[in-house]
């Protein structure tokens, strides 16, 4: 029995299917038959755009004179090629739907949640409900929430990270209806543990020295000298910058706790001369049109900062705390001093700075070395 085998190519810029065989007459003459077929002069390949139907057509073509037709590599390819995020559409929410969630967020703000947690709970629970609309239920049951985190979560391709927050909503809705979660024994999937991006102190320089507006160039120095979240940059207010005690005074922060951080000597002039420039009356940094400096202006900030000063790494305003941390701890700062300084409740989340510190590592006599 002869052996046909079909495998990808490329023509003229096109993905094909090519049909490569040992030379043979009546293989040939066959395949002539088949008038979906190109032929290359030069080569004398035959080739035929790479489709699913051309692939059944050659397929079932060659079938026809007792030969034996194998197309796994090509079939293997087909496999491997990633699957297109399905989208899932979800209709709007109904009346009375909407006046629970209205409910909802007087309930999530009684419990005095931070404005954004009760902004994410309130738009992951409204997917939820619409979900259900779109189910046709009117029970919450742990199926239904399985169902809706498989089509609407891991289907869509969204994060770890999303998905906590979405099962973090939905368990505080049933708790606000009254509904026991316990029964229902939702579970949170695990948090990826990646490390953090560190930029060096050349880098984080760099970025500052791009940054020609000087109200910018201070907002960003802000954040890496003291460690801030933008949080809690944007809701500084002038008098909480104490210049004799060479503080910065962070007040409610993650956790609704209060703490002070570094207030540099080199920031402190950039602060003075921002100050004398722009004369903010309350917030320390506000807005053309709001009261203080929105989150997404900064971030739109610094990736210009990024972009001009030629960094690749992935940098976001995290990233700058992140780095703060590290050069302390390489510094030989005590690792409870920098707990204290982010406002980390748990020692375990500051200890993540001692995988990224170049001092834990470079001094490791690598083995290749001593060949």
């Amino acid at each position: 029995m002869k052996t046909v085998k079909l495998i990808e190519g490329k023509q003229n810029g096109e993905n094909v299917i090519i049909v490569s065989f040992y030379t043979n007459e009546k293989l040939e003459n066959h395949l002539m038959q088949l008038k979906e077929l190109n032929r290359d002069n030069s080569s004398g390949k035959f080739y035929i755009k790479n489709t699913g139907q051309n692939l059944s057509l050659v397929f079932n073509h060659m079938r026809k004179i007792n030969c034996y037709v194998d197309y796994t590599e090509l079939k293997q390819k087909q496999t491997d090629k990633p699957k297109k995020k399905v989208k899932l559409y979800l209709p709007p929410i109904d009346s009375l739907n909407k006046q629970n969630l209205n409910r909802f967020r007087k309930w999530l703000e009684e419990k005095r949640l931070s404005p954004n947690t009760v902004d994410t709970y309130i738009e992951v629970t409204s997917f939820f409900l619409r979900y259900t609309i779109l189910k046709n239920s009117r029970s919450h049951s742990k199926r239904l929430v399985e169902s809706f985190n498989y089509e609407f979560i891991v289907q869509e391709g969204k994060s770890i990270s999303y998905q906590n927050q979405c099962i973090n909503g939905v368990k505080k809705y049933f708790l606000f209806k009254g509904i026991d979660i316990g029964a229902l024994n939702l579970s949170r999937p695990k948090k990826e543990k990646k490390l953090p991006v560190v930029l060096s102190k050349v880098e984080v320089r760099s970025i500052i020295d791009a940054t020609h507006n000087l109200k910018h160039k201070t907002l960003l120095s802000l954040i890496y000298s003291g460690g801030l979240r933008i949080g809690e940059a944007i809701n500084l207010r002038i008098d909480d910058i104490d210049s004799r005690r060479m503080l910065i005074h962070i007040k409610g922060g993650k956790g609704k706790k209060d703490r002070y951080t570094l207030l540099s000597g080199s920031f402190l002039k950039i602060l003075r001369e921002y100050y004398k420039q722009f004369r903010p009356k309350d917030y320390l940094f506000e807005g053309q049109k709001e009261l203080k400096y929105s989150a997404s202006s900064a971030q739109s900030v610094l990736k210009k900062a990024v972009m001009s000063s030629g960094i690749r790494k992935k940098v976001t305003l995290h990233t700058l705390r992140h780095s703060f941390a590290t050069h302390l701890l390489e510094s030989g700062t005590d690792i409870r001093y920098i707990q204290e300084l982010l406002g980390h409740n748990n020692p375990k989340t500051t200890m993540i700075y001692t995988h990224v510190t170049e001092n834990s590592i470079k001094n490791i006599n690598n083995p290749f070395d001593d060949l």
